[in-house]
């Protein structure tokens, strides 16, 4: 008998130690429609850039130029002339130069950016940035620029192709890097020549 009062006042014990139960919504609370899709379109979504940009310049250039010029003097010139012995001068000079510059490059990478601003008319402003150190070598990615809601993908994906005013950095810094630049001797000559 005395359990049995027991039994109820332990249950009312629990329950009234555990707090209010709270209930969980299966509805978002963010006031999303169940078959609204996810895609990115307002500022803090996220956004991923598949960056494929590959640059190829090339440029030449030709030059040649000459001059020949002659002056001579001799008999039959005047009283004086005759007097002197043919006397011929000749002098020229040529230049010719050739020249090819050529410059590629290419960067491939994935970055999720975020998107800072909705215009009105869908197109969104993104900016992204990723940092990588390896072994003191590091690399940073930058990306920032206009894309418009239809080229992004379902996935909230989108091509680096189909970002207007792109702006792409890819910078990197560390004892490889720092071996890549020309020597402190080098730059002078250079700045002098």
């Amino acid at each position: 008998m005395k359990t049995a009062r027991i039994v109820p006042l332990l249950l009312l014990l629990i329950l009234v130690c555990s707090g209010a139960g709270g209930a969980v919504s299966l509805y978002p609370l963010d006031k999303r429609s169940l078959y609204e899709d996810l895609k990115a379109r307002r500022p803090g979504d996220l956004v991923t850039v598949i960056i494929v940009e590959q640059a190829r310049a090339e440029q030449s250039a030709n030059t040649a130029s000459g001059k020949d010029s002659e002056v001579s003097v001799g008999p039959g010139g005047g009283v004086l002339a005759d007097l002197i012995p043919l006397l011929k001068l000749g002098g020229g000079d040529s230049f010719k130069a050739d020249g090819i510059t050529s410059r590629g490059g290419s960067l491939t990478a994935k970055i999720t950016t975020k998107v800072l601003e909705t215009m009105e008319n869908g197109t969104m402003r993104l900016e992204g940035r990723q940092k990588i150190t390896i072994n003191g070598e590091e690399q940073e990615i930058i990306i920032s620029g206009l894309v418009r809601n239809e080229d992004v993908d379902p996935d909230n994906t989108v091509l680096s192709t189909f970002v207007a005013d792109a702006e792409i950095s890819f910078i990197g810094s560390g004892i490889v890097g720092d071996k890549n630049k020309p020597g402190l001797l080098t730059r002078i000559l250079n700045w002098l020549f």
